[in-house]
């Protein structure tokens, strides 16, 4: 997409630029969009947001309801593993047709003996986001960023958690690439 390409959209919902929209977006998630914006103008144009039914926020129940393609959902999960003393985070963000292999692939990636799941409280405490809706974009800092490279392929969208589950952001995949601190990972999803 060009600078000056249309919002992305997707399905049944009703997309705007998620920088016009705050009240839809967790304050981290609004505060990197804000920076990110400053240093790349397609977040502005490119950066989509929709209201939808916190119930609904679920993968599975969203795509379903709202007629989504699962390999467009960007789910982000946050892992953690220690080396000695040092823990090392990261969210993994993979298409919704895969799973983070967090025992082989992902272990191997943070250099850690194990690696598991951030419990919910620390991930939501530590994120300032809610659960549902946790997102790559604003995440703390020290957190790695690892996208799968499916969402590097043109033509791909990401969609995504804004923060809040009232909400979620979509984007051209090759833009979430490119967000600043983001890995792009080949087979970082494994199939179902």
């Amino acid at each position: 997409m060009s600078e000056n390409a249309t919002l992305p959209t997707l399905g049944d919902l009703a997309w705007a630029p998620a920088l016009e929209h705050p009240e839809l977006l967790a304050e981290p998630v609004l505060a990197a969009l804000t920076t990110w914006a400053d240093a790349d103008p397609r977040v502005a144009s490119q950066v989509a947001v929709t209201e939808i039914d916190p119930e609904h926020a679920e993968t599975a129940t969203l795509n379903e309801l709202h007629g989504l393609p699962p390999e467009a959902s960007a789910n982000c999960v946050l892992v953690a593993g220690k080396r000695g003393e040092d823990e090392r985070v990261a969210a993994c963000v993979v298409p919704a047709s895969t799973f983070a292999d967090v025992n082989k692939r992902v272990r191997k990636l943070l250099d850690v003996r194990k690696a598991s799941f951030l419990p919910m409280d620390r991930a939501v405490a530590e994120s300032s986001m809610e659960y549902g809706g946790i997102t790559p974009v604003g995440l703390p800092e020290g957190y790695r960023v690892l996208v799968d490279s499916r969402f590097a392929e043109a033509g791909t969208t990401a969609l995504m958690g804004s923060g809040i589950r009232r909400s979620k952001l979509l984007m051209p995949g090759p833009l979430l690439c490119s967000m600043p601190g983001v890995e792009v990972i080949e087979d970082l999803g494994v199939e179902r």
